[in-house]
């Protein structure tokens, strides 16, 4: 359990390293949290899902996990999953490989 603390305040500290430090960081941030309102409000009025539903299935997308939970069921909700799957792994990965390299950075 104490490795689990140690390891989350170090993705903490350099979350906050990143906005305060890094353009890129804020850049990437921003990108993903705009994604997630994006498609949480897109699912939520288009499935009638709930607004947690509409963020679980969307943040499970962006990380790839893929449940199968939640499906789109309507033609435009399933368009709408191919264009934002590909742009918000992008950003999720490149977000991820950010903190990844500020957490090293870090230890040096």
């Amino acid at each position: 359990m104490i490795a689990f603390l140690i390891n989350v305040f170090r993705l903490i500290r350099a979350i906050v390293i990143g906005l305060k430090k890094d353009h890129e960081f804020r850049i990437l941030l921003f990108l993903l949290v705009t994604l997630l309102a994006g498609s949480t409000t897109f699912y939520t009025w288009h499935e009638s899902w709930s607004v947690m539903n509409s963020l679980y299935f969307s943040v499970v997308t962006m990380s790839t996990i893929g449940y199968g939970d939640l499906t789109p069921t309507t033609v435009y909700s399933k368009g709408f999953t191919i264009v934002f799957t590909f742009l918000s792994t992008g950003v999720f990965v490149a977000l991820n490989a950010k903190l990844v390299i500020l957490i090293i950075n870090r230890k040096r």
